[in-house]
């Protein structure tokens, strides 16, 4: 259904610039938006995007363009906003398709549930589930097909379970975590002792904690304790082939990006950043707000809020400085070479 660009100023507490009643059909990226899309530009890095884009109208920042003035793009629709993410977010919750209709309805009855496990109010339980005895599902929490909810695991209220997703015996999930397919949470740590020569096996006793608000990518692992708890705390987001092993704590609001492996207890503080394919040994500890940049190699505590980059991973810009002089080695070793020449002349002088 369409909607103008007034209406959808109104949503977002915006200012319209440009004709309000033209209409919106749909929602798009700046460079994939075709005419009757709405699009929006969060950063100023992409401002040349807004003159090549076929977007019918531009969320903008309210900074983008002047109050008083025209938009300096002939044509162009905008609607300034404050954050141009966030109303863009609105936008797609009110134009695009509800992803829920598609979402199971109730108990499917190849689902297999034990006697004694509770269900809050509206659970939706999708083809060939199982969920094991002393399990509890909160209110409003959905879980599609072929997902496993172990013995005494415990999910809290409007989760989101996608296909393949396994919990696990005596896990807690809290309220709002969505978990995308595949995701396996409280596997068995990797616990081995030698003993003359062989790997002995040992007990993994301990459980996994999600705490509300946190988002699993796919495929992704989280390794029950050896004893006690590993923890993922509120608000962090997971992408996807993420492995954390046993007994790590993570922070709350921590960004952990694909193919990151996080060895056993390591303790990681909040708002903390680990980017793609950074590795961290084990036993160590991360500060608030540090960043780890992709494919660093984290082999000793971090500070704090400092950035580190390489492997092993060091101060970024100490990182960079050492980078500078290797690609400058040729230039060193030609040097080098010039003057043990001229310190031989030399010395032949003075013979």
């Amino acid at each position: 259904m369409p909607h103008s660009v007034a209406d959808i100023a109104r949503w977002v507490g915006g200012e319209t610039i440009g004709d309000g009643k033209a209409l919106i059909t749909g929602c798009a990226g700046i460079e994939e938006a075709q005419k009757g899309d709405i699009t929006f530009l969060a950063d100023g890095k992409y401002a040349s995007s807004a003159e090549t884009t076929q977007a019918s109208a531009i969320i903008v920042p309210r900074q983008v363009v002047p109050a008083t003035g025209g938009t300096g793009l002939p044509g162009k629709i905008f609607i300034r906003v404050d954050n141009p993410s966030l109303a863009f977010i609105e936008v797609m919750r009110r134009l695009l398709p509800d992803p829920s209709r598609h979402f199971p309805k109730g108990i499917h009855p190849t689902a297999l549930v034990a006697k004694d496990v509770l269900l809050g109010q509206g659970v939706a339980l999708g083809p060939y589930t199982v969920v094991e005895s002393g399990a509890s599902l909160g209110e409003g929490t959905v879980v599609h097909g072929h997902c496993y909810v172990g013995h005494g695991t415990c999910v809290g209220k409007n989760c989101l379970l996608y296909p393949g997703v396994i919990l696990r015996e005596h896990i807690t999930v809290g309220d709002r975590v969505i978990i995308q397919p595949g995701a396996v949470i409280g596997s068995d740590g990797y616990g081995f002792v030698t003993v003359e020569g062989k790997h002995v096996k040992l007990p993994q006793v301990g459980t996994v904690v999600i705490e509300d608000d946190v988002e699993i990518g796919s495929n992704v692992t989280i390794d029950r304790a050896r004893f006690d708890k590993t923890v993922i705390g509120e608000g962090t987001k997971i992408d996807n082939l993420v492995q954390i092993a046993h007994n790590v704590i993570v922070g709350k609001h921590c960004l952990i990006v694909a193919q990151t492996g996080i060895s056993g207890s390591t303790r990681i503080g909040h708002h903390v950043i680990l980017a793609g394919q950074a590795g961290i040994i084990g036993h160590l500890t991360i500060g608030d707000g540090a960043i780890v940049t992709a494919q660093s190699g984290v082999t000793k505590d971090i500070k704090a809020g400092e950035q580190v980059f390489g492997s092993p991973a060091e101060p970024i810009k100490d990182a960079f400085r050492a980078r500078a002089h290797i690609q400058r080695l040729d230039h060193y070793a030609k040097t080098i070479k010039e003057l043990k020449k001229k310190i031989k002349d030399l010395e032949k002088k003075v013979r």
